[in-house]
């Protein structure tokens, strides 16, 4: 079977690198647009933290987040042994001691459904800063063992790299939807009908413009994040926890390079206006210098930008498009990308190939 996907961001990767291993014969196309959201993304798994009460929501991101070990370890087997992911654990920032005991029994109470969770407990502010340094002193915190942190650009990479390995191959454009008779039969890349039997729209923030010969509009949307990178060198961050304030959208994650990233704006309305703003970066470095002061010590690197696909709420849009057979369409994961865009990417390679599913994706409509 012929399928195109187009976007190659983690959805996109993560589907041809299924689809692939499943023995369809696979492109990947990406229109190397500035702002893909898997670029500039910080790249936290972890869940079971939040507080949002959409079930069908949670069971996904749950879901996704328990496949990454696999998932790893199979790249590990193809040749791509270090994609970033390591189980680092999370510090949850409590504002008080009550807010700390109400965390603790909240992700307790879900490790039934979740043992993946692993230890959860209370620490106090100096265990916290031992975990984390530049915390600032007394920041009590939620101790969650199971939480992880990888590099979106990293595990696009190693994907798609793996993808190619199986035979898909690889093209740079705008491509266009090309559609006969209800039907999407391709793409157009540089005035070229690429063929296809099935066509995957893992389009991120672009899908609406992407699908627009099918006559079809799915509701999402860019949202801007504006994401800062600092540099703590010589200082070893290969195991600082991802840091969670409870107060605040806000968060910092280590990496193995000792980088920080902290983040994010989350702009609605912005348009695909790729620019780092001086509000943005001043909103962003305040709330990481107001929970962790001795980041201030390190050297400013970068500020990434990047357009979430923000949806109407905040399950997925993914799944075959009613009325244009052969369509599929894979976005709207907002913030959680990272974590779930291995997974969406693995269902939209999955229905596209007409293959049963492990999960009924009627909640997921992307025509909802």
């Amino acid at each position: 079977m012929r399928l195109v996907v187009a976007g190659s961001g983690i959805v996109g990767a993560a589907c041809a690198f299924a689809a692939s291993g499943l023995g369809a014969d696979v492109t990947l196309i990406d229109a190397a647009l500035p702002g893909q959201a898997t670029a500039a993304g910080a790249g936290i798994l972890c869940p079971w933290s939040s507080r949002a009460d959409d079930l069908a929501w949670y069971d996904f991101a749950c879901a996704a987040a328990r496949q990454y070990p696999p998932l790893v370890a199979e790249l590990a087997e193809l040749g791509s042994p270090d994609v970033s992911y390591r189980q680092v654990g999370a510090l949850i920032i409590a504002g008080s001691d009550d807010e700390q005991r109400q965390a603790v029994r909240r992700i307790t109470a879900r490790r039934a459904g979740a043992p993946e969770i692993g230890e959860v407990r209370a620490v106090s502010g100096g265990e916290a800063q031992r975990l984390f340094p530049p915390l600032a002193p007394g920041s009590a915190a939620v101790y969650l063992e199971g939480a992880a942190r990888v590099d979106g650009r990293r595990m696009a990479a190693a994907l798609i790299g793996a993808a190619r390995r199986r035979g898909t191959v690889t093209r740079t454009g705008q491509a266009a939807l090309a559609c006969r008779s209800g039907r999407a039969v391709g793409v157009i890349l540089d005035g070229e009908l690429i063929e296809a039997d099935a066509v995957v729209a893992a389009t991120g923030a672009w899908t609406t413009a992407f699908l627009r010969p099918a006559g079809v509009r799915v509701a999402v949307s860019p949202e801007r994040g504006q994401i800062a990178h600092i540099s703590m060198d010589p200082a070893d961050t290969s195991h600082w926890p991802v840091i969670l304030p409870s107060a605040t959208g806000h968060y910092l994650v280590a990496f193995d390079d000792s980088r920080v990233v902290a983040g994010a704006t989350r702009e609605a309305g912005s348009g695909f206006d790729f620019r780092v703003t001086p509000s943005g970066l001043a909103e962003v470095l305040a709330q990481a210098l107001a929970v962790a002061p001795g980041l201030g010590s390190g050297t400013y690197l970068e500020t990434r930008v990047g357009f979430r696909p923000v949806g109407p709420d905040l399950r997925p849009l993914l799944g075959p498009v009613p009325g244009t057979d052969g369509l599929v369409v894979a976005t709207g994961l907002g913030a959680t990308g990272l974590t779930m865009g291995p997974y969406a990417g693995l269902l939209a390679a999955r229905a596209a190939l007409g293959l049963p599913l492990p999960l009924d994706l009627a909640p997921f409509s992307p025509l909802r």
